[in-house]
């Protein structure tokens, strides 16, 4: 009998045994392979142990991604609660590096098995040009991925506090909010903006309290060190507005707090806060103003609903010296710097109305803050942050905040001004002598009413029966009943009612008609006319 007879050499393992045009074809199919699904060029062609290894890791790279697929389509806040979480994030920035690191590898190994010596000299060219577009488009896509994300981490690492977690207390968190302004101009930092975010921790629904800076006679939690100095409340008269607790706090009692206190104003106003409103206060967030700017900048600018004339500063008119220019009524697209005037803005009208503007404007961002803006300007945003805000938060804890502000996107703010218009006009002077029996009350009320089961949605009914005989004199016997009416809360601070103002020859209020009015003196008829500034929503 004759020798066995051997199988012919595989001509994928083999390229000399090919045509020039057939090395080609097979050169540029190898580097697709790796580019679609690495280790699969080594096991047809090179080392069959390290493609069966590689190919593995790459199906258990799809089965990861398959899975985080399906956990967004099951519930997707859990995706986000884990990419706002640092040790996540050092995670994924490490699989990136290596994930960029191994493909590199796997395409010079790709080169040394398509053993460019045998190529035609003009494919040579190709096939590296081909392998280093292809370099580009995986490895240099994760380099860059994990650059990013690392910068996004040491931002969060930097603002954020270190240690655990804090739960929710009776369900809620509780969040101070300050606006801060420590401008070259002032002498240290001034709380223009106080405002306390209270959260449901379940369903995102929010509650947004504004305090007026000229609030008086603030009360201090038990336990506070500024309740030892102010056992009756901060009531020194007008020197003692809320705005002023922050550096009364750290210029008069710092050694009163205990050395574990970062930011002794800070804990001093979260004490006022907490014992004006019966809240727990978990922790603060402190926006300083210059920061904001650039935040709205980074995340696209933000889209508000005017309900009225709003004046800002700018250059002089021509042939004038008022340098007063107005956003109009309607929807406005702002700039960060369009958006600081018209949160901080209270010309011819008061602090009250740009505290409900303020809330309108936080209610807006939160909105515009969305996982898509987010990842498109990701580098503009994290630059922006660490200029933007200082915190106590702990950054264990942004992953779950990230999950629960998707949820609160959802949901309008309610919003409550402790003072005008929602306790009174600004003339009974709540912000002055508050009550606060009254405060918890309505708090408590709206806390309530978030508690509230959903009424399910109505669905149409049948057509209503005809009446019969005696229900139709039944009907007809009794006077009609108007409905109670209640003044909406958007229209409290306005002076105009439902009437519209308008020019002398009946046309539209503009800009430059403004303006004149200003020229002439005339601010009281100004004031009117932007008596209803407060007045905005989100679109």
């Amino acid at each position: 009998m004759g020798s066995p007879s051997h199988r012919a050499p595989s001509p994928l393992r083999h390229p000399e045994t090919l045509t020039s045009p057939a090395r080609s074809k097979r050169a540029l199919i190898l580097v697709f392979l790796t580019i679609v699904f690495p280790g699969s060029a080594q096991l047809i062609a090179g080392n069959r142990r390290l493609g069966r290894f590689v190919v593995s890791i790459t199906m258990l790279c799809w089965l990861a991604i398959l899975a985080l697929v399906a956990i967004y389509f099951v519930n997707y806040s859990i995706l986000l609660s884990w990419a706002g979480h640092p040790n996540f994030q050092l995670f994924l920035i490490i699989a990136l590096s290596v994930f960029a690191v191994g493909w590199l590898l796997m395409f010079l190994n790709t080169l040394v098995i398509i053993k460019p010596s045998l190529l035609a000299p003009g494919m040579i060219g190709i096939v590296t040009v081909f392998t280093l577009l292809a370099v580009l488009g995986t490895s240099g896509i994760f380099v860059y991925g994990a650059k990013t994300l690392n910068t996004g981490r040491e931002t969060i690492v930097k603002v954020f506090d270190e240690g655990p977690a804090f739960d929710p207390v009776e369900g809620r968190y509780n969040i101070a909010i300050f606006g801060a302004d420590s401008g070259s101009n002032r002498d240290g930092i001034r709380t223009d903006s106080i405002a306390l975010l209270s959260v449901d921790a379940k369903t995102g629904k929010s509650i947004m309290i504004s305090v007026p800076r000229n609030f008086q006679n603030a009360r201090f939690s038990d336990g506070s060190p500024m309740k030892e100095v102010f056992p009756a409340g901060y009531n020194c008269g007008n020197e003692c507005l809320f705005n002023a607790i922050y550096r009364e706090a750290e210029d008069n009692y710092a050694d009163r707090f205990p050395a574990s206190v970062k930011n002794v104003g800070a804990q001093a106003t979260m004490d006022a806060l907490e014992g004006s409103t019966g809240l727990d206060v978990q922790g603060y967030v402190m926006v300083d103003m210059a920061g904001f700017e650039s935040f709205v900048n980074a995340v696209g600018g933000v889209d508000i609903i005017s309900g009225g004339w709003v004046p800002y500063n700018a250059k002089k008119w021509e042939g004038t010296n008022i340098n007063t220019h107005w956003f109009a009524p309607g929807l406005q697209h702002f700039d960060g710097k369009q958006a600081l005037w018209f949160a901080r803005s209270r010309d011819f009208t008061s602090d009250y109305h740009r505290i409900k503007r303020q809330q309108c404007l936080q209610q807006a961002l939160i909105a515009q803050i969305t996982p898509q803006n987010v990842l498109n300007n990701f580098t503009s945003i994290m630059d922006a942050g660490e200029q933007l805000v200082e915190t106590d938060i702990p950054a264990n804890q942004l992953g779950s905040f990230v999950s629960l502000a998707e949820k609160a996107r959802k949901y309008p703010f309610e919003r409550l001004t402790l003072g005008a218009p929602d306790f009174g006009t600004a003339a009974d002077r709540f912000s002055t002598y508050p009550q606060f029996d009254q405060i918890e009350e309505r708090i408590n009320g709206l806390i309530a009413k978030q508690n509230e089961p959903e009424k399910p949605k109505e669905t149409k009914s049948e057509a209503p029966a005809e009446p019969t005989e005696s229900e139709e004199q039944t009907e007809t016997a009794e006077e009609p009943q108007a409905p109670e009416s209640t003044p909406s809360d958007d229209r409290a601070l306005s002076n105009t009612g439902d009437e519209e103002f308008l020019q002398p020859d009946g046309s539209a209020i503009t800009e430059k008609y403004l303006v004149e009015l200003e020229r002439y003196g005339a601010t009281n008829r100004i004031s009117q006319i932007a008596a209803n500034n407060d007045e905005c929503s989100v679109p």
